[in-house]
Order: structure tokens, then sequence, then C-alpha cells
């Protein structure tokens, strides 16, 4: 069973950084595509940004330019660079991809990681 697992959200100030990790467990083969989502209360889900299987990336109009989504392969791990946070950034921020195991292939969804941007 494959499980992805977030790291790095946490508070801070507004027109600071941080990076999320999402990282898929070590029966993982490979991250076929990924996508992050945010949720902030009272609000819908909100795809942030989206990388296809071809490597294209795409991202919500409101984080174009301040954020940035990789992949490292070797790691199974992708990654969401945020960069002059705003608060309304603010939001449970969860990752989600479809990843090859051994036998299957499956898609999955993190447990999501809090970011707090103050102003």
């Amino acid at each position: 069973q494959v499980q992805l697992v977030e790291y790095g959200g946490g508070l801070v100030q507004a027109g600071g950084s941080l990076t999320l990790s999402c990282v898929a467990s070590a029966s993982a083969r490979v991250i076929n595509e990924a996508a992050w989502y945010r949720q902030a209360p009272g609000n819908r889900r909100e795809l942030v940004a989206a990388m296809s299987r071809g490597g294209r990336i795409n991202y919500t109009n409101s984080v174009k330019g301040r954020f940035t989504m990789s992949q490292d392969n070797a790691k199974n791990t992708v990654y969401l660079q945020m960069n002059n946070l705003k608060p309304e950034d603010t939001a449970v921020y969860t990752c989600n991809a479809v990843v090859a195991a051994a036998s299957t292939i499956g898609n999955y969804w993190g447990q999501g990681t809090q970011v707090t941007v103050s102003s």
C-alpha cells in the first residue's frame, strides 16, 4: 500500500516562503502525476498546481509566479515551493498523486499539512 506524507507546513509571515514536500512510501516505484490542493476553512478545495505525466505543470492564477512545483524521481517526492506568501494562502495543503508500485497503479492522497500566513 502506497502512502503519501506531506512535510513542511507551518506559520510564516506574509512575504515569507515555505517548501512543502510530498513523499511517497518506499513501496512506490514512480510518481506518474501529482497535484497540490488546498482548502481554507469554509472554502472548497482548490487545485493549486498539477503536474502531468509528461512533466507539464499548471498553476491556478492566484499562485502563478509565486509557487513552483517540482519532482525528484530518485526520492519519489514532489515539492511545492511557495514564495511571497500572502494571508489568503492560508489553508491545509494536500498532495495527490498517481503512483506506480510493484504491481499496482493507484491514486493516493496525503493527510494534509497546515500553512498559515500571518499579516
